[in-house]
């Protein structure tokens, strides 16, 4: 692997470290967009706004739409800086990352100059809604249906797990406008991008709760709701390719990804040495924690030889769907060890006055569950690698009688 680093990713990575230590400490203590405290939502959009105004928010967006056109390398440069300083992180992400260049590639210049500027400054929050309960996994089987009537759509049918749909001003949605396509056994075809005005009537969001009791995911239920032909994105038919369009830019995001599991590792030592300090001299504890610490460290050599697939000009396979499986693993093992180490203060629940950190550790022990199913479900992920990776033989279906 050759990670060497140019003049130009060493000015990248200086330019992006001096503005991340002079501006992230104002931003302390902002927190997801679904907190409840509106002034920490509010503290960040006021933190993508100051990475706007420098350039940061979008860093693979054309320079001339506020971007910087960044390299792959600079990709990494980018998650390794960004998960060590711990900052707020976007809040805007589905724009930024998924629909803003979705925009770019497909879009009319009335769409772009409608929707790319204040997906940037964080004054419109983006949704997307892809899956179905019928097409989760396999989402080219979607049928909520839209109809074209005159200059509007009439769209019926159901999302689900549309994250911060509730939070949203404007989503990106994938409608099928070809009914029959499924009968015919051409269920890539007949589906069309649309953007969705999320205050349209007719469009109705639900919340999903999850085991914390909070709520960041939803169902959107479309009653006749009629959008206008011309927030369709790229043409009808086309829906696929736009959807697709957005895997282009390989998800060199996780390179961060051990960064942070390292991060949260020495966090989880730090608090049991506060408040259980005796649990760090048990065997099995330490067994545990050095477990664990190798499982990051195989996460960052995974990324590594991801990136160096990508530097080569190759596909990062199968080594991103390996680095999923990582991450539903460490996500989930990193959380029961905290509440383990920390005893029965592991317990406290948040807004408890003895919590540790206000919950923050037994939050995530049930959190975390929901890895095994986010960005692609553990079983099967497992089946795809077994199939196309290993070239597992398959088990012959018994015949029926």
């Amino acid at each position: 692997m050759d990670f060497s680093i140019t003049p130009e990713d060493e000015v990248f990575r200086k330019e992006l470290r001096e503005f991340l230590e002079s501006n992230a400490a104002d931003f302390e203590g902002a927190e997801y967009p679904d907190d409840p405290l509106p002034h920490k939502w509010s503290k960040r959009r006021a933190w993508q706004r100051r990475m706007h105004e420098h350039h940061w928010a979008a860093i693979n967006w054309p320079k001339e739409r506020g971007g910087r056109e960044a390299t792959i390398m600079q990709n990494f440069i980018y998650s390794e800086e960004t998960a060590r300083s711990q900052t707020p992180g976007i809040i805007n992400a589905v724009g930024i990352w998924h629909v803003g260049p979705m925009i770019i590639k497909w879009g009319t210049d009335e769409q772009k100059a409608l929707w790319l500027d204040r997906i940037l400054s964080a004054e419109d929050i983006w949704c997307q809604g892809f899956s179905e309960p019928e097409a989760g996994s396999d989402l080219a089987n979607l049928n909520t249906l839209a109809v074209r009537d005159g200059d509007h759509y009439v769209v019926n049918g159901q999302k689900t797990w549309c994250t911060t749909a509730h939070l949203a001003d404007w989503g990106l949605f994938l409608l099928r406008t070809d009914p029959g396509a499924l009968a015919r056994g051409e269920k890539h075809a007949g589906i069309t991008a649309f953007v969705v005005d999320m205050h349209t009537p007719g469009v109705e969001v639900r919340p999903i709760p999850d085991l914390t009791g909070e709520h960041d995911f939803n169902d959107v239920f479309f009653t006749d709701a009629r959008i206008p032909v011309e927030h369709r994105l790229g043409g009808e038919g086309e829906g696929w390719l736009v959807a697709m369009g957005t895997l282009e830019h390989e998800r060199v995001g996780t390179a961060g990804l051990s960064i942070q599991l390292a991060e949260e590792l020495k966090a989880i030592i730090a608090t049991a040495r506060q408040h259980n300090p005796a649990a760090l001299d048990e065997p099995d504890f330490r067994d545990r924690i050095a477990r664990a610490f190798t499982q990051v460290e195989l996460t960052r050599l995974l990324n590594a030889r991801a990136l160096s697939k990508i530097l080569k000009g190759g596909k990062t396979w199968p080594e991103v769907p390996l680095a999923k499986l990582q991450w539903s693993y460490l996500s989930q093992t990193l959380a029961e060890l905290n509440v383990d180490l920390l005893g029965q203060d592991g317990l406290l629940w948040k807004g408890g006055p003895d919590a540790v950190d206000d919950g923050k550790w037994s939050r995530l022990y049930p959190y975390q569950r929901y890895t095994s199913i986010g960005a692609g479900t553990t079983e099967v992920q497992k089946n795809v690698l077994a199939d196309r990776a290993l070239k597992m033989a398959k088990k012959p279906r018994e015949q029926k009688g």
